[in-house]
């Protein structure tokens, strides 16, 4: 009987499960491939775990503290308030279906944040779990249904709600959708009902946040789904936004999951808000589906109703930027309405004039800006701070390496001088640009030794050492180092010999002795010289020896051999001079280094050292002859003195000796002393050493100055018959008057004191005569007074 009766109570409750199961739309087995406990492996995100402050939180700590942006600001208080759960689980409900979650060891795309379940919210990590399908409690929800236009039926509705005034024109903020709908062909037809709603609490319809950019409809399980193939299946939707099934690196227990999205709205700054995110199971008609659990991750931190700093595109800046050489930035708040009150900061201090929501930042600092709304004691704020730095100078270089056996590779920082010029910069080398580009750690490390190619081009990073860099390109240029050889046309010459001097093993060359880059030079040479010349190549490339060559240039063949003057019957010695190696031969065809000349003409003597050969000429030519220009005969004492005139002979300056004994004796003095009266000399006066001798006839006249013609045999007569022997011998005798008294000539050579025979009386008469000396043809002219006394 009792068998029977619990096959009864069996039958009633299957029958039972059966029509509630049929009374509305049925949804087909789960196939999904990871249904058992054992297939869920690897690891979970926590949630509500102890081991977290936050997972004690109340629902209104988890919004103001977790959830917005701006949590730890005092005034988040007085703009977010009316904070709301349901159903209304305790925080020590260990199956409540709202809580605190974080990432853990996984690799799940928030940090932090708030899960909110149709199910138990604890199942949602923390280990493998099986099928969740819990009843939550939670019950419907008119807005979500007007929503979604649902005609179904919302179980397990899990609903946060707060309100708040934002400060910016835009609220949004992060979230991922999971659910264990994404199994099997569940996506073709089953959705549980999901909305993110937002109106001003003076009224007004909700608009749902929970939408796909671009128009692409709402976020949920059947819009976002990839390919479901088999019976039952559908094609794909939206798939980019499909986060993928935990069929491998397991973080939740759900099946599946969207991508991270981001809901935004537009609001109006200083007006209150209500928000109200709701998200429940459904099922079609009148059927209560408590199974297969979805839920909402809200990233902690993303929901923000304060003011952000844009750049010029619109892009959300970061809370530090980096900004070199003081290159203005732009800066806007996100929110700008003409009700609202701006004051940007820098460093803590007032800007003056930056009063709107925009600022162009010329320095770096912390900018602050603060959007009041009037009559609301808590502004909103952003802060960026930028960082300044300075980018070092750098260009585009070149860097040559001229190779030889024992350097063949690039030493880059050779290079560093010619691409920065600026102190302290720091090089990179990359062989990518798009590594450079990055400036990742993809740089040549060994700079010292590169086995770069000829041609290569690096990309070189010169920064400060921090972030202001600069990018450049380096070319590296190879070739082999020249070898340089150079020729001489001669390498012995004579002084003033020209030689051609040509280089080899270069492109251009580069000569010490010269200028140009020609390999070949043309010099007249007067020394031994030593020439040296480097060899360049295409490139530019050195060699690094250079080539020399040693010309020779023998001693310059030099002689005394001069013009000279001889006189007629001399005999001069001609000398052409000694010297290393030297050989003769004179025009009179002597061989030796001297030669006696005893005509006058013109002498040459080529001399040969043995490699050069040089003609000296010397003219003899006839000396001129000294001559006396000048006796002064001193009667008294018997002496003459000589005045010669000595012209120059070979413009040499010479020494005169004189004689009066014809040539007999010599002397170097022109005064004769102990001569004879009324004596006819002969002087001869020549140069030293040379025949060149002049000559010269004096007579030494000795005429008493008074005459007696007493016949007494004494000055009786004024007597120049010893003149008579001279040519042109004349004279005559004067009175006082000028009268002439007598006339002398050959015939009468002698005066008497009387004119016709006639005594002249006593007085003083003068006197006059000349003569002619046979040899030197000297005229002489003599002439003075002389006293007659008659005596009567």
């Amino acid at each position: 009987m009792r068998r029977n009766l619990l096959f009864l109570l069996f039958f009633l409750v299957v029958s039972t499960f059966l029509f509630s199961q049929t009374a509305g739309p049925r949804k087909p087995p789960k196939d999904k491939p990871g249904g058992s406990v054992t297939q869920k492996a690897g690891s979970f995100i926590d949630v509500n775990t102890p081991g977290y402050a936050e997972s004690s939180y109340s629902i209104t700590q988890l919004v103001k503290d977790v959830l917005i942006s701006s949590g730890t600001n005092t005034c988040v208080t007085p703009t977010v308030s009316n904070v709301k759960i349901t159903p209304n689980h305790a925080v020590t409900d260990a199956d409540r279906s709202w809580g605190y979650f974080h990432k853990g060891t996984t690799n799940f795309p928030f940090k932090d944040g708030i899960v909110l379940s149709t199910g138990k919210a604890r199942r949602a990590g923390n280990g493998p779990e099986g099928n969740l399908s819990d009843n939550n409690g939670g019950g419907t929800d008119s807005d979500l249904a007007q929503a979604i236009g649902s005609t179904g039926t919302l179980t397990d509705a899990v609903l946060l709600e707060f309100d708040f005034v934002p400060t910016t024109s835009q609220i949004k903020f992060n979230y991922i959708l999971a659910s264990e709908e994404y199994s099997g062909s569940f996506p073709c037809q089953y959705a549980d009902a999901f909305a993110i709603l937002l109106r001003p609490t003076s009224g007004g319809p909700y608009q749902n946040m929970a939408v796909l950019p671009g128009g692409a409809g709402p976020v949920s399980i059947t819009n976002i789904h990839p390919l479901i193939p088999g019976g039952g299946g559908c094609a794909a939707v939206n798939e980019q936004y499909f986060g993928g099934y935990n069929t491998g690196n397991i973080e939740t227990n759900f099946e599946g999951r969207t991508i991270p999205l981001t809901a935004t709205a537009t609001v109006v700054a200083g007006q209150e808000y209500h928000f109200k995110m709701v998200v429940a199971d459904y099922a079609p008609g009148s059927f209560e589906d408590h199974g297969w659990d979805s839920a909402v991750f809200l990233e902690g931190g993303s929901f923000n109703i304060g003011v952000e700093l844009l750049d010029p595109n619109g892009a959300t800046l970061p809370s530090e930027i980096n900004v070199c050489d003081n290159e203005p930035q732009v800066i806007t708040a996100s929110v700008s309405d003409p009700n609202l009150l701006y004051q940007w900061y820098l460093n803590g201090a007032p800007v003056t004039g930056a009063t709107t929501n925009t600022i162009t930042a010329v320095q770096p600092g912390l900018y602050t800006i603060e959007v009041s709304v009037p009559g609301n004691p808590c502004p909103g704020k952003a802060t960026i701070e930028i960082h300044g730095g300075t980018t070092p100078q750098a260009q585009d270089a070149t860097l040559l390496l001229c190779s030889t056996p024992d350097i063949t590779t690039f030493d880059l920082t050779n290079a560093m001088p010619s691409i920065s010029p600026t102190p302290g910069a720091v090089f990179r080398f990359y062989v990518n640009q798009a590594d450079a580009v990055a400036q990742n750690d993809n740089y040549i490390q060994n700079i010292l030794n590169y086995n770069g190619t000829d041609g290569q081009i690096l990309y070189v990073v010169v920064s400060n050492g921090g972030f202001c860099s600069k990018l450049i390109e380096l070319k590296l240029l190879k070739e082999t180092t020249p070898v340089a050889g150079v020729k001489s046309s001669r390498i012995k010459v004579c002084p003033g010999e020209t030689v051609t001097l040509t280089a080899e093993g270069g492109v251009t060359y580069q000569w010490v002795n010269f200028p140009g880059t020609g390999n070949t030079q043309t010099v007249t040479l007067h020394q031994t010289t030593t020439f040296t010349v480097y060899a360049v190549g295409t490139k530019g490339c050195r060699s690094v020896n250079p080539a020399t060559i040693k010309v020779e240039v023998t001693p310059e063949i030099t002689s005394p051999l001069k013009d000279v003057e001889m006189c007629l019957g001399d005999r001069i010695t001609l000398d052409a001079g000694a010297g290393p190696n030297y050989k003769y031969l004179w025009s009179t065809g002597a061989t030796t280094q001297t030669i006696t000349a005893d005509s006058w003409g013109i002498y040459t003597v080529e001399v040969d050292n043995g490699f050069c050969k040089k003609i000296f000429t010397a003219k003899v030519g006839g000396a001129a002859t000294p001559y006396v220009t000048a006796v002064s005969y001193e009667s008294a004492k018997k002496t003459v003195t000589i005045i010669a005139e000595n012209p120059m002979m070979n413009n040499t300056p010479s020494t005169l000796e004189y004689s009066i004994d014809n040539g007999i004796t010599w002397q170097a003095s022109n005064v004769f002393t102990g001569l004879l009266d009324n004596t006819n000399y002969t002087v001869l006066v020549r140069r030293v050493g040379t025949h060149c001798v002049g000559t010269f006839d004096f007579y030494t006249l000795q005429i008493n100055n008074i005459i007696t013609p007493n016949d007494d045999g004494v000055n009786d007569v004024l007597d120049l018959t010893a003149l008579v022997g001279f040519k042109n011998f004349t004279g005559s005798v004067f009175d006082r008057y000028g009268v002439e008294m007598f006339r002398f000539s050959k015939e009468k050579p002698v005066w008497d004191g009387t004119v016709g025979g006639k005594k002249l009386s006593t007085a003083t008469y003068w006197y006059k005569f000349n003569f002619e000396y046979p040899k030197s043809k000297v005229q002489m002219n003599w002439s003075g007074w002389i006293m007659l006394k008659n005596r009567e």
